[in-house]
């Protein structure tokens, strides 16, 4: 095919879209089910009306093809592992009593029975379920839901392409089960998995699929030589079955490099890739490698993962020459639309002007139907929208909310010297012991309590002004005083205030500083029926006045054990927000420190004596690509440092970081210089714990002993357990007792049991500690 039959044929498609529903239907019900309020039936009938109507919506926008099997009631790798039969042991009873009940239990676990380990989804702040593999696991097929949902599109008269997780990236996500050898490599089972996916292939052609797409994200990242050999023999025993669908690979987030050419000779029908900036280098590798003759291209040109408009103009540059690579060039996003909002339209109370600057996933594919329809009919059919793009463009490149010269100003004057502590860690750690007067062991929360119906329906009252001011702080008060007497009847050691101002980490600071813009619809999920609102990082940054002295003082007045200041770092603050690409990540980063660095400094000037700047996304920001990562630690460790380097030695900082694969940044946890940190463990049994000790770690540290992303309340004896296991690693003047995580989504009941354990626990395992 030609270059210019190439370009007629171009046609508009998406990966995924997100699954919530523009109202969070999907999230209202599954709650709904949880407590009993809603049938089965009744879920299921919301989840396939929620996906008759986004397969409609997207087809009315001039998309050719719908994606169908990317929906689902909590995570598509959990999808995966009960369409290939890999159904943990602990789990089979119950999903063979009720499927739908078991499949729950797997991702959120019983009383009796634990959950899945969670993570996060490659560098995204999407969490999946992890699969549990061994050498005794036995795969087997179950298609049921993805022909179902294929055939659901099929009926309304759609062109649909079923999404699968590919089996290379399945089992490179895998973990070995407990009990398995921690050496075991999932990936060994390859062959024993790919004739389930033959089978599942099979019958979703037979179901009528043309086309199937198979999701290879994992071979993004820097992979071996066995993980490349493995992808050519899955790809090419995939493509040689005679009973199948056309098979399309996809890949992104990022270049993917030596992979590249693995596919391309691949005996697959098409290959999916990431042209934006983070992936640009895939256009000349594609050209190097010859291209994709015979084969069909589908080129991610529109950013999947932020909300920025796309420059049409430079996409459609960038599509041209791809042209003459593939035998057909369709267009799409560079990843799912799960990421990004539903619509901007929805929004209301943000500049108009800012609005146009905006693109959430309904403007997306109005941007990857423009870009089809301008490659395969030229330019002059959309010469109106390229002239509005441009206006849009410049309207913000020009607008003053993007530069501020006293910030920048700020920023450049910044020194070496900023970034560090008075006193090494053993002078702090003597003058922190001698201030505040803690046991061994002490034991602490995160930082946020359970966000009640109460606390909610009060910031809702506020804002439709049902309450004033006065009466929405008295609600405030009442609560900080009920947090602050649970935890010292329980006993805990180091307090916090609950945080029951605050509607998201990041979102209530973001709405104190300048430069960030606040969302009301602009729902994203995190995991499962959990969904966050990512303000967007419009210009830049600085903090007019405090944000948490006033709360923090006043829990302090209550108590005369210490309570501890809570921020979000400014990794966190980026990582968890829409992100300027309109200058480095650095950049921002340092405004964003410095702003909180002021925050810092007045908690301390209030009488705050432990500040914990929670960074979680530490991890889940880092590049995947290994050459890409020094300097992304280089900058993120740096902001941390300028945030907490002001105050006095005897100024306790902590920081906190949960749910990823802590084994890779260890040396820049060390390079943080925080007093303490906390981090998640339970599910992964301490392994962060053991970590920590091979890098010889020398600060303190609180491995999570209370899964909080379980409704399961741990009791004392398995607190315990963990605990002795972390003791195993970390020796007991350096060791903290808490939960993984903050406490915002659980229920009180569960929360005061579960913290009352922890503490029986920490007392328990003090008393077994030698008599110094």
């Amino acid at each position: 095919m030609t270059a210019k039959s190439a370009a007629a044929a171009a046609r508009a498609t998406v990966y995924g879209y997100p699954r919530q529903g523009a109202g969070r239907e999907l999230k209202k019900a599954i709650e709904g089910y949880w407590k009993g309020r809603v049938t089965a039936d009744a879920l299921r009938e919301t989840a396939k009306e929620l996906r008759r109507s986004t397969w409609q919506r997207l087809a009315a926008a001039g998309v050719h093809e719908v994606p169908t099997g990317d929906f689902s009631y909590y995570d598509h790798v959990l999808d995966t592992s009960v369409m290939v039969g890999a159904v943990p042991r602990r789990h089979r009873s119950a999903v063979a009593a009720d499927p739908l009940d078991g499949y729950f239990a797997m991702a959120r676990g019983t009383q009796d029975v634990a959950p899945l380990e969670m993570t996060k989804w490659f560098d995204t702040n999407y969490h999946y379920l992890v699969p549990e593999l061994g050498p005794d696991t036995v795969f087997s097929a179950d298609s049921t839901q993805q022909v179902a949902e294929l055939k659901e599109a099929l009926a309304l008269g759609l062109a649909a392409r079923p999404v699968l997780v590919g089996p290379v990236t399945y089992l490179l996500l895998a973990k070995p089960a407990p009990g398995v050898a921690a050496d075991f490599e999932p990936l060994t089972l390859l062959d024993r998995l790919l004739p389930v996916y033959a089978e599942v292939l099979a019958d979703l052609r037979a179901a009528g699929a043309e086309w199937v797409q198979l999701d290879e994200p994992a071979l993004v990242q820097d992979r071996t030589p066995a993980d490349l050999n493995a992808a050519e023999r899955a790809y090419r025993d995939l493509g040689a079955l005679t009973d199948r669908p056309k098979l399309l690979v996809a890949s992104y987030f990022d270049r993917l490099g030596d992979a590249l050419p693995v596919l391309a000779k691949a005996p697959i029908d098409g290959l999916a890739l990431d042209f934006t900036d983070a992936a640009a280098a895939n256009l000349d590798a594609l050209a190097a490698v010859g291209g994709l003759p015979g084969k069909r291209l589908v080129a991610g040109v529109v950013n999947g993962r932020n909300i920025w408009i796309n420059d049409l103009e430079k996409s459609l540059a960038t599509l041209g020459t791809l042209l003459g690579l593939a035998d057909r060039v369709d267009v799409a996003a560079s990843c799912s639309l799960l990421h990004v909002p539903i619509d901007a339209a929805a929004e209301r109370d943000i500049d108009p002007q800012i609005l146009r600057w905006l693109a959430f996933a309904q403007q997306k594919t109005g941007e990857i139907v423009t870009l089809a329809k301008g490659l395969a009919q030229g330019t002059d059919t959309i010469a109106a929208e390229l002239a509005a793009n441009r206006a849009d463009l410049a309207s913000r490149a020009g607008s003053a909310i993007t530069h501020d010269p006293a910030v920048r100003a700020r920023a450049a004057a910044v020194t070496d010297a900023d970034g560090r502590r008075s006193q090494p860690y053993t002078a702090r750690a003597d003058a922190q012991r001698a201030h505040l007067g803690l046991p061994l062991l002490p034991t602490t929360t995160i930082g946020s309590f359970p966000q009640t119906t109460e606390l909610r329906t009060a910031r809702a009252d506020l804002r439709a002004g049902r309450i004033d001011t006065a009466g929405y702080e008295q609600r405030i008060e009442n609560e900080i005083r009920e947090v602050i007497s649970f935890q010292e009847k329980t006993g805990i050691d180091v307090l916090v205030h609950g945080e029951p101002e605050r509607n998201d980490m990041v979102q209530y600071f973001a709405e104190q500083l300048t430069g960030y813009l606040a969302t009301q619809h602009g729902w994203v999920q995190s995991y499962g029926t959990r969904y966050v609102r990512p303000p967007v990082l419009a210009g830049d940054i600085s903090r007019p006045e405090p944000m948490t002295v006033r709360w923090t003082s006043y829990a302090n007045s209550l108590t005369e054990r210490p309570v501890k200041g809570m921020l979000t770092g400014p990794v966190t603050m980026l990582a968890w927000s829409f992100v300027r690409d309109d200058q480095p990540l650095g950049d921002t980063a340092r405004q964003v420190a410095l702003a909180l660095r002021d925050e810092v400094d007045d908690l301390e000037a209030a009488g705050t004596s432990v500040i914990q700047v929670d960074e979680p996304a530490l991890r889940e920001t880092l590049p995947l690509r290994a050459a890409d990562r020094p300097a992304y630690l280089d900058w993120a460790t740096e902001s941390f440092r300028l945030t907490t380097s002001g105050v006095r030695p005897d100024t306790q900082i902590h920081t906190h970081m949960c749910y990823a694969e802590f084994g890779d940044i260890v040396q820049a946890i060390d390079d943080l210089d925080a007093d303490v940190i906390s981090l998640e463990a339970a599910r992964s049994h301490m392994q962060v714990a053991r970590e920590l000790a091979e890098h010889g770690y020398p600060r303190e540290a609180g491995p999570g002993v209370y899964d909080i992303h379980s409704p399961r309340v741990p009791d004392a004896d398995e607190a315990a357990a963990l605990l002795r296991k972390g003791l195993e690693a970390i020796p007991a003047e350096r060791l903290w007792v808490n939960p993984d995580c903050g406490l915002k989504t659980r229920g009180w009941p569960e929360t005061r049991a579960s913290l009352e354990n922890l503490v029986s626990a920490a007392r328990t395992v003090r008393g077994e500690l030698p008599k110094s």
